[in-house]
């Protein structure tokens, strides 16, 4: 049965943690780290490689154990029930967990006998999720076969053979084309939409903000900043206005009104401070009016989570480490 979003109070939680904590030797990789997840949401998890992504997802799904806090899963707890966490999530990792050797239904059919879901019940879902991911016209090709979009989709219709309550997405779309990549978000959103909780690590900026309710930071083995990707880019100083003008006079009567404002003398433009929010607006263009001056032409610019990341990572001050890609958006 679908989970509803509530709009106002706190919800209940798919996947929550408190302080958990992992070490490999005198590496700390994860530094006591909280995380509440509401059901029927989607929870993005950024960071360079190496920050702890994979390993959250690896603790979280009972893959490898945590050194330290305490952690639940769909209402069980991650050290005293882990065959009641693996009978509730699925897991997609970075790397395809196919057989190439089987078709697509074969493929599917193989994850439900492991799963003992029957022999009736298991080719029910493996036909279903054919249809649903749009491969039943090649379900009995080989998984060798296929490009790596269609893998990606049959990975995760893999996925999906238990009714998963939670999944666990890392890095899903990492080395697909945009077309693909647009095709797995919409795959996500009509899984969230059913009321599936979706836990997702990414290292695409424009994944997080198309897709995510609420995205942490994680850097340090620390979550460094948590919270929407508006709330996340409004912490960050550099909205700005930018007017730009025709006539050099009114350029410069506009300069006057403004000066503080950052001059683009070869554009006749100006950066003008501010949040980008409607009373700002308001404000600068009652200040034009007085000034007598008529903008060519307006616009407002935003940090975004390029510059979320850059500013609350040590990449942002060190360069070290590994970059988010940014500015891919499927079209």
């Amino acid at each position: 049965m679908p989970v509803p979003r509530q709009s106002g109070g706190p919800q209940p939680a798919a996947v929550s943690a408190l302080g958990l904590r992992k070490s490999y030797g005198e590496k700390t990789v994860l530094d006591g780290i909280d995380l509440h997840i509401p059901a029927g949401s989607v929870f993005a998890l950024l960071g360079p490689n190496g920050a702890g992504k994979t390993t959250t997802v690896q603790i979280l799904s009972t893959l490898i154990a945590a050194d330290g806090g305490q952690a639940q899963v769909a209402g069980h707890d991650i050290a005293a029930s882990p065959d009641g966490v693996r009978d509730a999530i699925g897991v997609t990792g970075q790397f395809s967990a196919l057989d190439d050797l089987l078709t697509a239904e074969e493929n599917l059919l193989l994850m439900a006998d492991l799963l003992r879901l029957g022999r009736r019940e298991g080719r029910f879902r493996a036909k279903e999720l054919l249809r649903r991911f749009d491969i039943a016209d090649v379900a009995d090709k080989r998984a060798a076969t296929f490009s790596g979009g269609m893998r990606r989709r049959l990975d995760l219709a893999m996925t999906l053979v238990g009714d998963p309550q939670v999944i666990f997405l890392d890095e899903p779309t990492t080395g697909l084309d945009p077309r693909s990549r647009r095709t797995m978000w919409d795959t996500v959103r009509s899984l969230v939409a059913a009321g599936t909780t979706v836990f997702l690590t990414t290292q695409y900026l424009d994944e997080a903000d198309q897709l995510a309710d609420r995205i942490a930071v994680l850097d340090g083995g620390r979550i460094v900043a948590e919270g929407t990707a508006d709330e996340l880019k409004a912490r960050i100083p550099g909205s700005h206005v930018r007017l730009r003008f025709t006539e050099p006079a009114e350029y410069e009567r506009a300069a006057g009104a403004f000066p503080g404002a950052a001059r683009d003398d070869e554009d006749l433009a100006l950066r003008v401070a501010g949040d980008g929010g409607l009373d700002a607006l308001r404000a600068l263009l009652v200040r034009l009016d007085a000034a007598g001056v008529r903008a060519a032409d307006l616009s407002v610019h935003t940090p975004d989570l390029d510059d979320v990341f850059l500013a609350l990572t040590g990449d942002g001050v060190t360069g070290t480490g590994t970059p988010l890609h940014v500015k891919e958006t499927p079209r």
